[in-house]
């Protein structure tokens, strides 16, 4: 499963990103990272962007970057 399927208010864990280059590097940089929880908070009536709790703080990510980052 991968972050963009996951419904709002629901809670999981980062298994892998896949993905190469800048885009991979730009999620990371976000602490985006394996092993990381991450709340799904909202997400918007078109789907983009996705609204999440990582790490303490609020971060919305688009989501095809969503769509590159397996979860648990």
């Amino acid at each position: 499963m991968t972050l963009k399927e996951v419904n709002a208010g629901k809670t999981v864990t980062i298994a892998r990103i896949s993905g190469s280059g800048p885009v991979k590097r730009r999620v990371m940089d976000m602490g985006l990272t394996k092993g990381t929880v991450v709340t799904v908070r909202k997400i918007a009536p078109l789907g983009d962007p996705i609204e999440l709790t990582v790490r303490g703080y609020e971060l919305s990510i688009r989501k095809d970057e969503a769509a590159a980052i397996e979860v648990a």
